[in-house]
């Protein structure tokens, strides 16, 4: 299959859409991240890479906690809002009618309404040209109820989704499933 050279980008197919949370000035903020994923497992860690202007943040630097909330596929235009409007400007957290919890973790606001939400503390924030890295550790987990099978989290039901850059600029939720993990690629063996 012939290739073609594009400019140079970071196209990773799965960005998953996430709500990173925090205290700016007394309020909780939330923006979309789509440069999130995991960073360790123990202990759990993730990375956010965020623009070095936003709102969200001076939030994360000056508490040094954060939240990662992950919406499910029917909250597609509350997270698309967190991120085309800014804290700066706007109460986000009122305009989306999120319900807002804390864990341990004061300065790590979390959204109810979302089935999945990681509360972190700050481990690392590596500065890059155009945005800061920052390395969290998972402090705590929070599932919604309805969200597990046989007490784990079952992304079926969870429903989160990825934005898709590039031609469509467009949220797409999850497929069907094509096979089990850990399972079908031993079918190669066979061959």
């Amino acid at each position: 299959m012939p290739k073609i050279q594009i400019t140079p980008q970071p196209l990773i197919c799965t960005t998953p859409t996430v709500l990173v949370g925090s205290m700016v000035n007394g309020k909780s903020n939330f923006m979309a991240v789509a440069w999130c994923g995991v960073a360790n497992s123990t202990p759990p860690m993730v990375s956010v890479a965020i623009r070095k202007p936003r709102h969200t943040l001076k939030g994360i630097l000056e508490f040094k906690e954060f939240s990662v909330n992950i919406p499910s596929a029917s909250q597609a235009k509350e997270a698309d809002y967190c991120g085309i409007v800014s804290g700066a400007k706007v109460d986000k957290t009122a305009v989306c009618g999120f319900k807002i919890f804390t864990g341990k973790l004061k300065n790590a606001p979390l959204i109810e309404q979302c089935p999945v939400n990681l509360a972190c503390t700050v481990v690392q924030i590596v500065s890059l040209p155009s945005h800061e890295l920052v390395i969290g550790e998972v402090k705590e987990t929070h599932v919604s109820e309805n969200c597990l099978t046989d007490g784990k989290p079952d992304m079926k039901k969870i429903q989160p989704f990825v934005y898709s850059t590039g031609v469509n600029m467009e949220y797409i939720s999850f497929g069907e499933s094509l096979g089990k993990a850990f399972v079908i690629g031993k079918e190669m063996e066979k061959s």
